[in-house]
């Protein structure tokens, strides 16, 4: 169970308030109610707005976070997803002080940097977060280089045009109070990202086995669930991201294809997360599956976030 320890932020900023139906002859009639305290829905294709609810109150978003971590790192010039990193202690002593969700990552293991990103997305890791803030930022320190990597996050909200979006962390954890976003901003981060076609791999797959060389020379085996139970549940699901902490509550973003339409969306603060995430898509694919979606169980064991 992921424990975030972050301050709470719900500011309303924008002229948005309530649900905000956007009905199209595609869509079905009557917009569903969610127990999100936010959400939003858009169509991939255009960036349309389908379905909004307090859209621009900025909120806490728990380990959504690190969807923005692996933009950066996607963005990276000359980016080489087989680079071999190295696993640090302090990757696994952050993850106990915070009683954060882990990918279990070994001390010495040497992964690749494509291994971090399914070990950040699928089980949550924030131990691969680290790693590949570390690995990523710049500075002579880990401290500095994690600062930097930090700073990339926020330069990237700016340029994608997240103007309700602030980063204090790489992983959701966070340390002032000010890492928060709005289910619009949110939306559009993830849009962003779901152009890059190792983030879709990553973010639909709902199990994988990764094998890496240990510091002894021996090779190791990861296996890692997805914590998105919408990936199996729902028809067409692609992905996106879960987070769950304390100030953000259950959080999910989520996304789904089926015949040539692609829909994401954002439930912030959200009990209900999956089902209202079923709910609204159905009313952006005009169709009605939600009601008998049968929800995909994790493994005994696995990360829950």
């Amino acid at each position: 169970m992921t424990v975030r320890k972050a301050a709470g932020v719900a500011v309303t900023v924008g002229t948005v308030l309530g649900v905000v139906p956007m009905a199209s002859p595609a869509q079905a009639a009557t917009a569903p109610t969610v127990s999100a305290k936010g959400a939003f829905l858009l169509d991939n294709a255009t960036g349309t707005r389908l379905y909004s609810k307090y859209a621009d109150t900025k909120r806490p978003m728990a380990s959504t976070t690190k969807i923005m971590t692996a933009r950066v790192v996607l963005s990276q010039t000359n980016l080489d997803l087989d680079r071999k990193v190295t696993v640090r202690q302090a990757y696994r002593d952050y993850v106990a002080a915070k009683g954060a969700s882990t990918a279990d990552l070994r001390t010495g293991d040497r992964v690749t940097v494509r291994q971090l990103l399914y070990a950040m997305m699928l089980p949550s890791g924030c131990d691969a977060a680290y790693a590949l803030a570390d690995t990523f930022g710049t500075g002579d320190t880990r401290a500095a280089r994690v600062k930097s990597f930090i700073g990339k996050m926020n330069k990237k909200a700016v340029d994608l045009g997240l103007t309700n979006t602030h980063f204090d962390a790489f992983d959701g954890i966070s340390t002032t109070g000010a890492n928060y976003t709005t289910p619009r901003d949110l939306a559009k981060l993830a849009r962003s990202a779901m152009k890059y076609s190792t983030f879709r791999s990553v973010v639909k797959t709902q199990k994988t086995v990764r094998y890496a060389t240990t510091s002894t020379g021996g090779t190791r085996t990861y296996t890692w669930y997805n914590t998105n139970k919408l990936l199996g549940s729902y028809t067409g699901a692609t992905g996106i991201k879960t987070g769950t902490s304390t100030p953000a509550g259950p959080c999910l973003v989520f996304s789904a294809t089926r015949g040539d339409r692609t829909l994401i969306g954002v439930v912030l603060n959200d009990a209900y997360r999956y089902t209202d995430a079923a709910k609204m898509l159905d009313y952006g694919f005009g169709t009605s599956t939600a009601s008998t979606m049968q929800l995909r169980t994790l493994p005994a064991g696995a990360q829950q976030d």
